[in-house]
């Protein structure tokens, strides 16, 4: 593993930011922190960069100790949701400022700035004020910031959190193509399910502290461990299994104390198993039902198109729901 973590601990006052965190990530990729505002993922990051010292734990780059290492001595790349970009400086001279800070010589400078300047899609804003860029012009500046030295590793926390909704649309496919091409080591920091969905291969869900599961990103759709992780999620069919009628159910779930229906593989006019329509709304082509399943004593919510319900639509059709429909949770 290229970045290692293991029983990082930072605390303020009685508040345990991040609490007894192990995660790893590899050469090349890209890893997610996502959760709920508060839930220690910008903390987690600034442990890794050295902008904060842990109580507890050790970090390793590359299966060096670098714990005690200052942000300098680290050489990774930041990019903040604020910017940080410096106010009297035009657009070269702030992507420039750390190679210039690491000595390199002039005419290397400029080759890194034009290349940089080129990836970033901003070629001809060499002089321009940073003030008088756009917020994702600005944004797009304190990526080439970071990434001019070269950094081992690109720390970006909620870089997209300022932008609108429209411009953070574009940016973050941007964003996902920039970090393929580079093949860059990289921890993404958000709040926003999209960003992580879209931006990085593996995604670590975080509450309260703690990594609640780390897995790529379409099995922790699909397979989300605990009832939180489904909430967080937005998954709708969950169910405490002392509220089903447990007659249908698979045998090897009946220890579960929760349990997800994947409402995406229930196969409507197909099985034996009896639904009633208590609703049914069309956004666009999508339709949503929200069915009555009496042999479990259940309502269900399903989301398809045209193409997946019957072409008359009664108050009563039959489903067909597989073993794998049923995911058991854990309690947390």
């Amino acid at each position: 593993m290229t970045l290692k973590l293991t029983g990082l601990v930072k605390s303020y006052g009685d508040i345990r930011a991040v609490d007894d965190v192990a995660l790893e990530l590899s050469a090349g990729e890209t890893l997610a922190l996502l959760g709920p505002s508060g839930c220690g993922k910008s903390t987690l990051l600034r442990l890794v960069a050295g902008l904060e010292r842990g109580d507890a734990g050790r970090i390793f780059w590359q299966n060096e100790d670098i714990t005690a290492q200052t942000p300098q001595q680290r050489g990774f790349g930041l990019v903040f949701q604020d910017y940080a970009l410096f106010p009297h400086l035009n657009v070269v001279k702030n992507i420039a400022f750390g190679l210039v800070e690491q000595g390199w010589p002039r005419d290397k400078r400029r080759q890194r700035v034009k290349e940089l300047l080129d990836l970033v899609g901003l070629t001809g804003y060499e002089k321009r004020r940073v003030q008088a860029l756009s917020g994702g012009e600005q944004q797009r500046v304190a990526l080439a910031r970071a990434l001019a030295p070269k950094p081992h590793l690109l720390l970006l926390d909620e870089p997209l959190s300022n932008l609108d909704l429209a411009l953070r649309e574009g940016l973050k496919q941007e964003l996902r193509k920039l970090l393929a091409e580079l093949k860059i080591s990289a921890i993404y920091v958000t709040h926003d399910q999209s960003e992580a969905f879209t931006i990085a291969e593996r995604i670590a869900v975080m509450r309260c502290g703690q990594i609640m599961q780390v897995a790529a990103r379409d099995q922790l759709y699909q397979r989300p461990r605990s009832l939180w992780v489904a909430r967080f999620l937005g998954h709708q069919n969950l169910y405490a299994h002392t509220e089903l009628k447990t007659a249908e159910l698979p045998s090897e779930f009946s220890l579960a104390p929760f349990l997800l229906l994947r409402s995406e593989l229930i196969k409507l006019s197909k099985g034996n198993t009896i639904a009633s329509v208590k609703n049914h709304s069309q956004i666009g082509s999508l339709h949503k039902l929200k069915l009555y399943l009496p042999d479990y004593d259940i309502t269900v919510h399903w989301e398809g198109f045209e193409r997946d319900i019957p072409a008359e639509l009664n108050k009563q059709l039959r489903v067909h729901i597989p073993n794998a429909a049923w995911l058991p949770l854990e309690d947390a």
